[in-house]
């Protein structure tokens, strides 16, 4: 009998990750004072800070478990393209753009060979997302942490009247996604735990490639979206990253209504298939093949369909606040 799998079973439980950062939220309340505070409330995917015409941004992310793979494999060549793209994305979804980054890296012990093929990928999700490097940190700090923990934060800059909230997002909008490279930097506790039971890492896809070898594919980066955002009218976007298709709900107090969702990539299928996964559990723990996604007004489909690789209309904004697969509640 297949063995029923899910990400609480594997050690995460996101409805309390959610309580856990709305208490921490909650203990936020100083706001400075005098000039440079804080554009809107915490909790959109990047925060922003006045500077006069223009809107600074922050945002911080991780690659996660995704490490632990990169160790079993000794193959840590890709892992800093996901550290970029796990931050950059953050921003595209307010059309912001990113120019600086700061990388952390905590180990239990410095690996030369380690440190090069990690800087080899953080500095191709740079050129991929036209940022600089400006510094960073790495910490040994044996006897508290084991293996190797890869994050950074990120410094973005717009024009205020570009920034993109979700606002403006209206009932009758359409939803189109944008495909993912594949499992991209989330849900990897579960994906992990599917794979060790279920083969290893060397099992072999239908596709010639290894689990290991798919597992390890970097995020995409969607840099398209600053050319999109100027030549489309664009009322809101998503990064579909860690709760799966529940992001939507940060967007809008309006709800989303994926109808008919992007393909499945051949790792995300085969997760599902051996960890004999219910539809409710991928789909809000997964990216399930869309990574990204635009929300527009009727009159600029056709516009962004033709500007974004892997795009299709996927969906529409609905007026009760709940996202939905095919008529069935995500939650």
């Amino acid at each position: 009998m297949t063995k029923k799998y899910s990400y609480k079973e594997a050690g995460v439980d996101i409805n309390l990750e959610a309580d856990g950062v709305k208490a921490l939220i909650r203990q936020l309340s100083y706001k400075r004072t005098g000039e440079h505070g804080m554009v809107g409330d915490v909790g959109h995917f990047a925060g922003m800070i006045d500077f006069g015409s223009k809107v600074l941004s922050l945002c911080t992310d991780g690659v996660g478990t995704k490490m632990r793979i990169a160790d079993d494999l000794q193959d840590w060549t890709t892992v800093g393209i996901d550290c970029m793209a796990m931050n950059v994305n953050d921003m595209y979804v307010m059309n912001i753009e990113p120019i600086a980054f700061v990388d952390y890296i905590a180990t239990e012990g410095i690996d030369t060979e380690q440190m090069i093929q990690i800087g080899v990928g953080l500095n191709e999700g740079a050129r991929l997302s036209n940022l600089n490097i400006v510094g960073g940190e790495t910490a040994t700090l044996k006897g508290m942490i084991n293996g190797l923990d890869l994050a950074g934060t990120c410094l973005g800059v717009q024009d205020k009247d570009k920034v993109v909230t979700g606002e403006k997002v209206a009932p009758g909008d359409i939803i189109i996604g944008v495909a993912s490279t594949g499992v991209h930097s989330n849900g990897y506790t579960l994906a992990r735990k599917v794979a060790e039971e279920n083969g290893g890492y060397a099992t072999v896809l239908p596709s010639g490639r290894t689990v290991g070898e798919a597992l390890l594919v970097p995020t995409r980066i969607y840099s398209e979206v600053l050319d999109v955002c100027s030549k489309a009218v664009v009322h809101g976007m998503c990064h579909v990253t860690g709760g799966g298709l529940l992001n939507f709900l940060r967007i809008s107090s309006y709800g989303f209504a994926i109808e008919d969702p992007l393909e499945v990539p051949e790792i995300l299928a085969w997760i599902a298939e051996k960890g004999d996964l219910e539809t409710n559990e991928l789909y809000r723990t997964f990216n399930m093949g869309m990574g990204f996604a635009f929300i527009v007004p009727k009159e600029s489909v056709e516009t962004v369909l033709s500007m974004v690789k892997g795009s299709k209309v996927v969906g529409r904004v609905i007026e009760e606040h709940k996202v939905t697969l095919k008529g069935v509640e995500v939650n």
